[in-house]
Formats: structure tokens, sequence, C-alpha cells
């Protein structure tokens, strides 16, 4: 089983910090994700040395991620906004190339109160637009999101849509918390049934490649994503138990985005551990 943290910097020791917290994955943000700025050949020292624990933890590049900035909103109808966030993406696969990571993470976006129709509309050409001249060595995930504020790829179907039209062989990411925000159940067996059927419908199992794991302080569908440690939230043990009674889950890494740091990161991975061995 691949599973490991969203892992804060310095940089250099993410990877020996995986490790210790008893991980061998993990997703990081490339650069500060609240600047729109970004000096892409910036922090040579700290990349190469990060590429350096990397090799020495034997973690794969194509078993991890990063996650793009918070600022990003591909389809915002705001062209000011919109034309940064294009220019935030292409430096974002520019870092993910640079430090040898295969995927890149991002939220599609909200239209702002605009129409799905049209929402969906300019995620799709905004991704033309950035994929153009882009790395070949990275591939861009969509996330699943929150229905809240308007966003943009709450559900598959939607995320189908923007995966068609872009024209490019898009991957996808599964957040626990989101999906259950959005009224996934995963804690029922016909809830688990409802997803993989529309995943299988939608965007199939092999372009569904990496999934945050994230228990919720809300209950099911009620918009809010508050992410919750694995097994305090409304989904908890026995939720979770469920969910990866589902054997793809259990093939894909596990990125956890719950509270705290390396200690709590370390704590819930042996939590996720001892339910997967029960549910299987």
């Amino acid at each position: 089983m691949y599973i490991g943290a969203h892992m804060t910097s310095p940089l250099s020791t993410i990877p020996d910090r995986t490790i210790k917290i008893g991980g061998n994955t993990f997703q990081i943000f490339s650069h500060s994700p609240r600047m729109w700025n970004v000096n892409v050949k910036s922090n040579d020292s700290e990349r190469d040395a990060f590429i350096a624990g990397m090799k020495r933890q034997n973690i794969k590049g194509d078993k991890v991620m990063i996650h793009a900035s918070y600022l990003i909103n591909l389809a915002s109808p705001n062209p000011e906004v919109l034309e940064k966030s294009i220019e935030l993406m292409k430096k974002e696969l520019e870092l993910a190339s640079l430090l040898k990571i295969k995927y890149l993470n991002v939220h599609p976006g909200s239209g702002l109160g605009e129409s799905e129709e049209s929402a969906i509309q300019r995620i799709g050409h905004s991704i033309v637009t950035i994929m153009e001249d882009s790395p070949k060595d990275v591939v861009l995930l969509l996330e699943i999101v929150s229905p809240k504020g308007g966003n943009i790829g709450h559900n598959f179907r939607q995320l189908k849509k923007i995966a068609d039209l872009s024209g490019y062989n898009l991957y996808f990411t599964y957040d626990t918390c989101h999906g259950f925000d959005a009224g996934y159940d995963i804690t029922s067996k016909d809830g688990m049934k409802k997803l993989m059927d529309e995943i299988d419908e939608t965007i199939g199992r092999d372009h569904l490649v990496m999934c945050h794991l994230n228990d919720s302080m809300y209950p099911l569908g009620v918009h809010k994503d508050r992410h919750e440690r694995i097994g305090k939230g409304f989904i908890g043990v026995k939720g979770f138990e469920t969910f990866f009674s589902e054997a793809f889950f259990r093939t894909i890494p596990m990125i956890l985005e719950t509270p705290g740091g390396d200690q709590e990161h370390e704590e819930d991975i042996k939590v996720v551990k001892e339910i997967v061995k029960s549910s299987t």
C-alpha cells in the first residue's frame, strides 16, 4: 500500500521525514500556495537535496504529487484572475518537472455564480492553453471538490466533461472528505457501489490514480469541506473499513491532508494501516 501525507517545508527533508512517519508517498506545495509570483529557477540546492533524498529513500516520483496553489481558478470570469491562474499553472508544471514529480493536482475552479456549462467551458479552454507547451513528463490531475462556493468538479460527470472538452488525456484525484461533502456515502456498501459505478461510467478506474484520504468534520452532503483526522469524523473507522473493502482503493496512493503535523500524520497512518488490515 502507498500511503503518506501532505508534507511541509523544508523541501530537502521531506523524503526522510516521510519514511520516519511510516509513509512511502507524499504530497507537497512546490512554492507558497498563497503567492502568485514564483521564481521557477530558485532553490536549486534544496531541489538537488530533495531529489537525492528521493533516491536515498527509494520513493518513486510517479507515486507522489504536487498540489497546485489555492489561488488558481481556471473557471474565473475575471480575465485578470484567469490569466494569472493559467500562467501560474504553467509554472507549477515546470516545477513538477524540475523536481521529477509525475503528478500535478489542481482544483478545477469556481464560476462564481456563472452557469455550470460556462464554467466547464472556461476550465476546458484554460487547460488547452496550459498544456500546449507543458513538460511532457508531468501529468495533470483534476481533483473532485466540495460543491461549496460554486465549485466545479464535485462529481465525476463534470470532471469527464472538462477532460473531453480539453481534448487531453487527463487523470484524476478522489478526496474522501470532498466526496462525502458532495454526497458520496463511502460509509455504506450501496454508497460505494454508486461511487464505483459512476467512476466506471465516466472517467474509468484507470484514470483515477490518486486519493486524498481525509475524514470529515461534518455529516454527509452538507457542503462544508472541513477535514478531520482519520476515524475522528463523520466517516469514522467503520466508514473507512467500508471504503477500503473496495479493492481498487487499496491499489492507488493515499495522501493524508488531515489536521496536524508529522506526529499526527504518523498516528493517522498507523490507524489507516489497521483499518486496511481489518477490511481485507
